[in-house]
């Protein structure tokens, strides 16, 4: 088991887990620029990224006795809400991108819970081109900006899509998935199936794992001097320190 390093002897730098609830319109990586200026530690990285326009759950590893811990929670199942709007198709598949298509079809709820039957358990999924998959070297989003759009190969993800609430044009969804899943291919294929098109139109990150996001501190507030960045460092690094070590006893 790893042990927690952190304390107040100047001689040891801050080490340990954190958990962030990122908000919207912050980078992934502003929140890591931010926590290396409160904690003056350079060595800081993130467990899975979130777009600006996401917020949510993140997992930030500080030092490099747990930086190079971040695969094994890259390959956590993550547990997503999801908002998604029908009627209108972009070519990003969330609102972010240009509009390809529109539609007034109204589906049915009875509709809408029958194409979500296509949404659980191994489902193969074709990511979305402004993503930074790679494809003989280039990432795809790198591609889809200069118009391009190349055949990609399905990857085969596991999910478990559970409607919420549906209130047309609107439908908000529970998801969890397996690592590499895209909610907002979700988004897309559903809308497909439902032949009226749709985008995802807001996305937040409640789980990473067995990790959740009443776990987490304001990502908006990691420069403010009120907030207990350090403090929630030590906290946060014993309970995955206890996870582990009942994980290591069952």
């Amino acid at each position: 088991m790893m042990h927690q390093r952190y304390n107040n002897n100047p001689l040891h730098s801050p080490q340990g887990i954190l958990f962030i609830d990122k908000p919207v319109g912050k980078t992934s990586h502003s929140l890591v620029s931010a926590l290396r200026r409160r904690l003056g530690v350079q060595k800081i990285g993130h467990c899975g990224t979130l777009d600006p326009a996401a917020s949510g759950l993140m997992i930030l590893l500080v030092g490099r006795e747990y930086t190079r811990l971040s695969d094994r929670f890259l390959g956590q199942d993550k547990e997503y809400i999801a908002s998604i709007r029908l009627g209108i198709e972009t070519d990003s598949y969330d609102g972010e991108g240009q509009v390809t298509a529109t539609s007034d079809l109204v589906p049915t709820s009875e509709a809408l819970q029958d194409a979500l039957l296509s949404f659980q358990g191994e489902v193969m999924q074709i990511p979305p081109m402004f993503s930074a998959k790679k494809q003989k070297g280039r990432k795809l989003y790198e591609l889809a900006r200069k118009g391009q759009v190349v055949e990609r190969a399905p990857v085969l993800t596991t999910m478990q899509v559970t409607l919420l609430c549906y209130e047309y044009p609107h439908i908000q969804v529970q998801v969890a998935c397996s690592k590499g899943t895209y909610v907002r291919t979700i988004a897309y294929d559903l809308g497909r199936l439902l032949g009226c098109g749709a985008h995802l139109e807001n996305l937040r990150r409640t789980r990473s794992g067995s990790f959740h996001i009443d776990q987490s501190i304001d990502g908006a507030q990691l420069d403010s001097p009120s907030l207990p960045v350090e403090e929630a460092l030590i906290r946060h690094t014993a309970e995955w320190n206890h996870d582990l070590s009942r994980a290591c006893h069952t």
